[in-house]
């Protein structure tokens, strides 16, 4: 008898501590701030101070980048203690590992050299050192485009005996989780716009809908 893989949950782009507890509540397994200056969703060091120390134990918190430099990095670690790391911009592997700490890397599915299942497998694998492959959809800036992407194009990601977790994200809406999941089987699901009211304001009821949609999954 085998036993079905529950599907973790992060919801990212949290900015009030309200949010924070709302999705605690839920039954969240990690919850991410932003540190990418251009997003609506940016938190500043003080603020995500305040959310991280609102994160009771066996909740992780992931700090998010994109193209920062290393000093910057490196505040957030030292003043905000972040479990893990996510970089969605165009770092390096060397640039991802140089922290020390367990990283994800995210895909911009369907960009240019990320267009054929092949093509994205061999970037992913340029990452092998990550602790989990995160998969977003293709805009002109980096994430939160709220746009989901074919996922036929992670077909060679998903047999591949060598793939990291898959984390899925771009584009999930408490409509769309459940046959996302079944479509890819991912390890996480990873939303943001989908649970917001606003911009960088969640929605408690989104939240807990969502969860209960990863679980009907």
């Amino acid at each position: 008898m085998t036993t079905a893989q529950r599907t973790r949950v992060k919801v990212c782009g949290l900015t009030r501590p309200e949010d924070v507890e709302a999705a605690v509540q839920a039954g969240v397994d990690a919850i991410g701030l932003v540190f990418y200056p251009s997003s609506k969703r940016a938190v500043s060091l003080s603020q995500a101070s305040r959310l991280r120390n609102a994160v009771p134990p066996f909740v992780s918190v992931t700090a998010l980048f994109v193209n920062a430099a290393v000093d910057q990095v490196q505040a957030v670690i030292d003043q905000v203690a972040p479990d893990v790391l996510q970089f969605h911009g165009d770092e390096q592997p060397d640039y991802c590992e140089g922290f020390g700490k367990r990283y994800i890397r995210a895909f911009r599915v369907g960009a240019p050299g990320l267009d054929t299942p092949a093509s994205l497998l061999d970037e992913c694998r340029r990452y092998a050192s990550a602790t989990a492959w995160l998969f977003d959809s293709y805009s002109a800036g980096y994430g939160g485009s709220g746009h989901a992407f074919d996922a036929q194009l992670l077909s060679k990601v998903s047999s591949a005996t060598d793939s990291r977790p898959v984390i899925l994200a771009g584009g999930l809406t408490v409509a769309t989780v459940a046959d996302s999941i079944r479509a890819v089987r991912p390890y996480a699901v990873d939303v943001s716009s989908g649970v917001e009211s606003a911009p960088g304001i969640k929605s408690s009821e989104k939240i807990a809908a969502f969860l209960q949609s990863v679980a009907a999954a």
